[in-house]
């Protein structure tokens, strides 16, 4: 909770330095800074995942500007609390692209980003490393998003085939009714049917009433199964399932909130598999998982998590393009140095924006044991 309350606090000053005004031109570039905007969830929904990712992305551009910046420029990361609403997103992005930025970065959420993408979809500003996997964001009328994580359609195969391996195809899907729930439901009914999984159950988590989703499904006698929520939603539906005798394979996907739901579950969610889009957050074997976990020691920072690793290769990704700039950055000059990054190591983590705007198909799936642990 300090945590929280430390990052929103944060967010409302660097809201009021911004709508105050330094100087910031038009594309969000002076002589010695780089503005960039990010509205996330620091409290409320989808705060457990946002503000680690928002922490991480701070983490290394606070080392970057330590060491002076991008070509003597700092780099400053204005965030705004959305509260997870969709509304605020709009309205806190209004007010970004208002004062002057150079790239919206690192926003949360799939009805997010749907919500504020009209405001830049006939400008050159980008939207960089949103953390939201709807697949339509890959297509062509997201034109000016970029993402460093794949979309739901590669976690729902990754997912379909490890069941496949297992032999069990009768699957039965669990869900929440927020809006990136839904998001990752269309793609897993899309996805995972074509590819020979047979759908037999489809619940609804209404609130309180796990317990019925939980009935619903087993009724259906499924092989598998997939819960698409937050930690907490997903881990009383794991509960529930395990304790009315259900020994098939639990799957969750990248949103559910990996470490977070092993420490909701603990012995409980022996079995349960994740899906995780860049590397584990305790493997030091990789280098930029190796960098963080220094800069979040020198920051004292009592624990990192995969969220946060994804925002600091956020950070480092962008930081990567703007160093490729040749003068001054502008918007366009940006697009062309991401577009530039074709198969290039960001620390280990290899990134292709070539003819393509999402850098990464990376989708690993990870263990939890019996003590509650992720494993790879």
């Amino acid at each position: 909770m300090q945590l929280i309350r430390s990052l929103a606090q944060v967010a409302m000053v660097a809201a009021l330095a911004l709508v105050g005004g330094h100087g910031v031109a038009q594309e969000g570039v002076t002589k010695t800074s780089i503005v960039i905007g990010q509205s996330t969830a620091l409290i409320g929904p989808g705060s457990a995942l946002a503000a680690p990712f928002h922490q991480g992305a701070k983490l290394y551009f606070d080392r970057v500007n330590a060491a002076g910046g991008v070509g003597g420029r700092k780099i400053e990361l204005v965030v705004m609390d959305d509260r997870g609403n969709p509304a605020l997103t709009e309205a806190n992005t209004k007010k970004l692209l208002e004062q002057g930025v150079l790239a919206l970065f690192g926003y949360y959420g799939s009805p997010q980003v749907t919500r504020a993408y009209p405001l830049i979809k006939d400008t050159e500003v980008l939207m960089f490393a949103p953390m939201s996997a709807a697949d339509e964001f890959r297509g062509a009328m997201y034109a000016n998003v970029f993402s460093i994580r794949p979309g739901y359609a590669e976690e729902s195969a990754a997912i379909t085939r490890h069941a496949e391996t297992l032999g069990a195809r009768k699957l039965a899907i669990i869900h929440a009714g927020d809006g990136e729930s839904m998001a990752a439901l269309d793609s897993a009914e899309r996805t995972m049917s074509s590819l020979g999984a047979n759908l037999v159950a489809k619940a609804a988590l209404g609130s309180g009433s796990f317990a019925n989703s939980v009935d619903k499904a087993m009724a259906a006698k499924p092989e598998s199964l997939l819960v698409i929520a937050d930690p907490n939603g997903a881990a009383n539906v794991i509960r529930d399932a395990r304790a009315k005798g259900f020994r098939g394979p639990i799957y969750a996907y990248s949103n559910t909130g990996e470490s977070l739901l092993a420490e909701e579950l603990g012995a409980a969610g022996a079995g349960v598999v994740v899906v995780r889009v860049v590397p584990k957050s305790d493997n030091p074997k990789t280098a930029v998982v190796r960098e963080l976990l220094a800069d979040a020691a020198a920051a004292k920072v009592p624990k990192i998590n995969v969220y946060m690793v994804e925002g600091y290769i956020a950070a480092r990704i962008f930081t990567e393009a703007l160093r490729r700039i040749p003068r001054d950055p502008t918007r366009a000059r940006l697009r062309k140095a991401i577009e530039g990054l074709d198969n290039v190591s960001i620390g280990g983590f290899r990134v292709h924006f070539a003819e393509d705007r999402a850098g990464s198909r990376l989708v690993e799936l990870s263990l939890i044991d019996s003590q509650g642990k992720v494993r790879e």
